[in-house]
């Protein structure tokens, strides 16, 4: 019988190096466990829901400026509750997020994943936890894996840090995690105050459900593998139980 874990995440072995061996030779084969029968199958599942006309359809697109201004915002929170409802998620453009602050956390989180593996497993998951950095969500021997290793912490409140899981290299890295979990937390309490209206609710109402909640990140890095490449899933379809932005 394959083991099976409720706490934590089974072993396994390290993606990015599995992608180095693989490419590193013309016949490189990967692992049966990563590879999908159909890996378009699930994303055209969840096109087709989102579809309420049959035909073609993108993903919303929700403006900030729009929903901050008021000649626009009635409208654009409209379009947003609409997304809210028939989708589930959107794409927000204008969001007011320095791209400074986005762009340093971005170097720096590649700039870990770029490391040596034994410095990135200076801060590798432990066998009762889901932070650190490895592949979360193992929970047994024979279930088909992602393409991906991850990097997850909690970051906020500050007591809620585990430092075990906190990357020491850039030495940037957590200045930059500061910095960018500052600026998505007053957008995102912004924007939970326009869903909440959207629906006709109070619109502190659902800002208060996350107010002093736990926050935290997880990053993904998709390895290429020129071998299989289109039968490699890097992130299974999913739902999450929290609110998330990406």
């Amino acid at each position: 019988m394959a083991e099976a874990r409720t706490n934590g995440s089974l072993p396994v072995a390290n993606v990015q190096e599995l992608a180095k061996a693989c490419n590193g030779v013309a016949d490189g084969r990967v692992p049966e466990r990563y590879l999908s029968k159909d890996p378009t199958s699930a994303v055209e599942a969840v096109v087709a829901a989102g579809d309420d006309d049959g035909g073609a359809c993108a993903i919303p697109v929700i403006d900030f400026h729009r929903l901050l201004d008021p000649r626009s915002s009635e409208e654009e929170c409209a379009r947003l509750a609409s997304a809210c409802r028939h989708w589930g998620f959107f794409q927000l453009v204008n969001h007011g997020v320095p791209d400074e602050v986005i762009g340093n956390l971005m170097i720096d989180v590649a700039g870990f994943f770029e490391q040596p593996l034994e410095d990135k497993k200076e801060c590798a998951q432990q066998p009762d936890s889901l932070e650190g950095y490895g592949q979360a969500f193992v929970v047994s021997d024979d279930q088909k894996l992602d393409w991906a290793t991850t990097g997850k912490s909690l970051f906020a409140p500050i007591e809620s840090r585990d430092t075990r899981f906190w990357p020491t290299r850039p030495a940037s890295f957590g200045h930059s995690v500061d910095a960018y979990s500052s600026e998505a937390a007053k957008l995102t309490y912004r924007l939970l105050e326009f869903m909440a209206k959207g629906v006709g609710a109070d619109p502190a109402s659902l800002r208060g459900v996350f107010e002093g909640q736990a926050q935290g990140m997880r990053v993904n890095f998709y390895p290429p593998c020129r071998n299989a490449a289109d039968r490699l899933v890097g992130l299974s379809p999913h739902t999450d139980p929290n609110g998330n932005g990406r």
